[in-house]
């Protein structure tokens, strides 16, 4: 009795964080399991991720502590990363969030245009800050975007590299969505910026049509042309995420383009069904109680 004590104790923390829930539903099509946890204080929540049981914990480590240097207004800070000799876990502030396939469930369908737009032109604004800065977020997929009140979060940074090594197919392997990993990068190519941009087509084929794959036709006709040309089998044929971004982005009055994605998060730019499931999100934390530790 006293040893099955300790091991639902067991379940119930990770590293110095008390579990609160599964961000998730069951079954997601997830490159990590993430929970929402919480200090033991009670002081700081967060949003935990960990590997996927069966994954390489130290390929996932290895990404997670080089995501603490991926900076931006749209992507979820790395904050915290397990110590030596701790199983892998990294931590982000949390903050009332959505993922995306759970907002198109809320929503009860294919979100609108301007949220989709919203969501683009960030995420392409992020992207294009990760490769100036020489990275490539290799995770970028339905799962890995989170909605939050103002604006999207990027998570599951490395989520490609953290599935297998370079030169190993990735086809079929859990975790990985495979209509939003790039041909190149199925085949066991290295992840690049272009296979991030493959990546973003595939998220807004998903939050247009609810699924990542669609025929052309399937795409609504202001956005087809963009989705499309992301979504190019040939890297080279993609545009860049800043170009992306000035597509997505609307002219200003003065025809001039928007210097910040942020600009297209107004009032309104989140469907109300969803903005409504924020809320309880929010309530239901702040009330929950974490379980009293067991005792020796």
């Amino acid at each position: 009795m006293e040893q099955s004590r300790t091991q639902q104790e067991s379940a119930r923390r990770i590293g110095p964080f008390r579990l609160i829930t599964r961000l998730d539903p069951p079954h997601s099509a997830l490159p990590c399991r993430r929970f929402v946890a919480r200090t033991e204080d009670g002081e700081n929540t967060v949003l935990l991720s960990t590997p996927l049981p069966g994954t390489d914990p130290a390929r996932f480590a290895a990404e997670a502590d080089a995501a603490r240097f991926l900076l931006g207004p749209w992507i979820a800070p790395v904050t915290g990363v397990a110590g030596p000799g701790e199983a892998p876990w990294y931590a982000s502030p949390y903050v009332p969030a959505l993922p995306l396939p759970v907002a198109l469930a809320v929503h009860g369908g294919p979100l609108p245009e301007t949220t989709v737009r919203a969501v683009g032109a960030t995420l392409a604004e992020a992207l294009a800050a990760a490769h100036g800065q020489g990275l490539t977020h290799a995770g970028v997929s339905p799962a890995a975007v989170l909605l939050t009140a103002d604006g999207p979060r990027l998570t599951c940074f490395g989520a490609v590299r953290a599935a297998s090594a370079d030169g190993v197919p990735r086809t079929g392997l859990p975790g990985l969505d495979p209509g939003a990993l790039a041909p190149e990068q199925a085949s066991g190519g290295r992840p690049r910026p272009p296979g991030d941009v493959f990546a973003l087509g595939a998220v807004l084929a998903y939050a247009t049509t609810g699924h990542t794959m669609p025929e052309r036709d399937e795409l609504p006709p202001a956005l087809r042309p963009v989705i499309a040309s992301c979504l190019a089998r040939d890297p080279a044929d993609r545009p860049t995420a800043a170009a992306l971004m000035t597509t997505l982005a609307p002219p200003t009055p003065h025809g001039t383009v928007l210097n910040s994605a942020g600009t297209l998060l107004a009032p309104g730019w989140l469907p109300g069904r969803v903005v409504a499931a924020l809320a309880r999100q929010s309530a239901e934390l702040l009330a929950a109680e974490l379980p009293e530790p067991a005792r020796a």
